[in-house]
């Protein structure tokens, strides 16, 4: 039966208005807890945070002006200094120098590799519209291929969909792993919503394998704040690092600010509030 130019119309705009309503429905399921946690967060870390310092010192300059004033420029004066690689080297290189690579990977005696999430790209046109990992999820999971060979190891991975959106972060890895690096995972963690999360829950997966000394796949910057979540959670971690930012040696196009610096100082900002809470949890439990 041959039908109607205007009936399939019709019926790519329903097919198309009920992927949009499944969409909408999955976002409204967003972990509220995920939702406070990064609301709080940005109120602390830059670019918010140095505007708000600025608008508070506009508020002072009504009564007192030159306080005001100051706080204004050294709102201003921060906010560039982190937008630039100089600046952001200052946060970054002590947690980077805390994630050195540990040599001989492949005798370290780990009985797995756990790759955490870093993310992923919604909807991606060019993978008919599946989720797909971030730059930053990629290079844990390029690592974590390359130790898989490495060592044969069996490999996890971890990271939920805090958002409500589709795919968990695991799920996306998963696919990605098999498909980009030909390597099937054994296991996904896809209950986790943060890195806390991540360890607690890959240690009730692991723990039940007897597993308890493992490979851990994360970026420099967070593998301080990682580690510390793992051991926490009962691991014996062996740090397998990847993605170092800082080391592009300082020259003059360092103190030219870019947005892409400032984003990594707010990055390593946020892993060492992330440090000093657990600090603070440590001292009080």
């Amino acid at each position: 039966m041959i039908v109607p130019k205007s009936y399939r119309c019709v019926e790519r705009e329903t097919s198309r208005l009920e992927w949009t309503l499944e969409k909408s429905t999955q976002y409204a399921f967003m972990s509220i807890s995920w939702l406070i946690t990064n609301a709080l967060a940005s109120l602390l870390l830059p670019p918010l945070s140095l505007v708000l310092l600025a608008a508070s010192g506009w508020r002072l300059s009504r009564r007192w002006r030159k306080t005001g004033i100051a706080i204004i420029w050294m709102a201003a004066i921060v906010l560039v200094g982190l937008s630039t690689q100089a600046g952001s080297r200052l946060l970054i290189m002590p947690l980077e120098a805390r994630s050195l690579p540990v040599p001989d990977l492949a005798h370290s005696g780990a009985q797995a590799i756990v790759v955490l999430g870093g993310g992923k790209l919604l909807d991606a046109p060019d993978d008919a519209g599946h989720d797909q990992p971030t730059p930053t999820s990629l290079m844990r999971l390029r690592h974590g291929a390359r130790l898989q060979r490495l060592t044969g190891l069996p490999v996890l991975v971890s990271g939920g969909a805090p958002e409500g959106d589709g795919d968990s972060e695991a799920q996306v890895m998963a696919r990605s792993m098999k498909q980009d690096f030909g390597i099937e995972v054994r296991w996904v963690e896809d209950a986790s919503h943060n890195t806390a999360q991540n360890a607690q829950l890959t240690y009730v997966k692991l723990s039940q394998e007897g597993i308890r000394r493992i490979l851990l796949v994360t970026d420099a910057m967070h593998m301080p704040r990682a580690q510390a979540a793992f051991v926490s959670a009962g691991f014996d971690v062996v740090p397998a690092t990847t993605y170092f930012r800082a080391r592009r040696p300082l020259d003059a196009a360092s103190f030219i600010p870019k947005a892409r610096e400032l984003e990594n100082s707010s990055y390593a900002i946020h892993e060492w509030i992330g440090l000093l809470w657990y600090q603070i949890r440590r001292e009080f439990a």
